[in-house]
């Protein structure tokens, strides 16, 4: 059954899409069959991931706001078993025009229920706000990780994110959980962030991944040659933190996890 995982944060700079993109060339390289949906106007998942943006012909703009069929947008990476439904700048028009149509909430989930459910995990990058695309994808979506920066104001914001699940789960998908907060660009030089981890741990316990990002220069790096970590040098500590993280959300998915939870 496909799993169907969102990358939320109103936050930008978080590692979101760091994330997305990391983790879904983990899962892959760990025999997991992984969509990456990038629906984020910045459309930096489907540049981390080689495509060149200027020559898509469809993206998920078209799917949501065109009706065209998902599956005649979705692209082979440079990964097995990973591919990729495509955004692109367009997709920034896409909450305006989809504010007088019906069940404007659920036009991506419609949209998601018409690709192929060959996929282990499906993986949404949604843009840095609590606007519309991203309640789309949390409607859409079996759970939501959460990223969060080991840096000043960390859980700045975070209240707000939680009330916007807790109003989706009330009103639009019941069975929305949270699948954990992920501590990314930890640096264990600094105070600050052994402080952020210690705050988090404390205030959401179980609900933080085992595994933290730590901050790596290949992980910046790799972006700018449109491959994942894994790919761009894979002994380095950013892949290998992604790979740990795949591994323990393979194995959560397993037990039957009862760390996952709603707010």
């Amino acid at each position: 059954m496909t799993r169907i995982i969102s990358l939320a944060n109103q936050k930008g700079g978080v590692g979101k899409t760091t994330t997305a993109i990391n983790l879904a060339a983990s899962l892959a390289a760990l025999d997991k069959k992984v969509l990456v949906v990038d629906f984020d106007p910045q459309a930096n998942a489907t540049s981390g991931l080689g495509i060149d943006t200027r020559k898509i012909d469809n993206t998920i703009y078209d799917c949501i706001i065109n009706d065209v069929d998902p599956s005649t947008t979705i692209l082979s990476t440079e990964i097995n078993n990973l591919e990729l439904i495509p955004s692109n700048i367009d997709l920034v028009g896409a909450e305006i025009e989809m504010l007088n149509t019906e069940n404007r909430e659920s036009i991506l989930k419609d949209v998601l229920s018409k690709v192929p459910r060959n996929y282990d995990y499906l993986l949404v990058d949604c843009s840095p706000s609590l606007g519309l695309l991203t309640v789309n994808a949390l409607t859409a979506s079996d759970s939501v990780i959460v990223p969060v920066q080991c840096e000043y104001f960390a859980l700045e914001g975070l209240g707000k994110l939680l009330n916007t699940i807790k109003i989706i789960q009330k009103n639009l998908n019941r069975s929305l959980i949270i699948e954990g907060f992920l501590l990314t660009m930890y640096d264990s030089r600094l105070r600050l962030s052994n402080q952020v981890v210690e705050e988090v741990r404390k205030h959401f316990q179980q609900m933080v991944f085992e595994t933290i990002i730590q901050r790596n220069v290949k992980l910046s790096e790799a972006p700018s040659y449109g491959q994942p970590a894994i790919l761009y040098d894979a002994e380095s500590r950013g892949a290998v933190n992604y790979l740990n993280l795949a591994q323990e959300l393979i194995d959560k998915g397993q037990n039957g996890s009862d760390n996952n939870a709603g707010v």
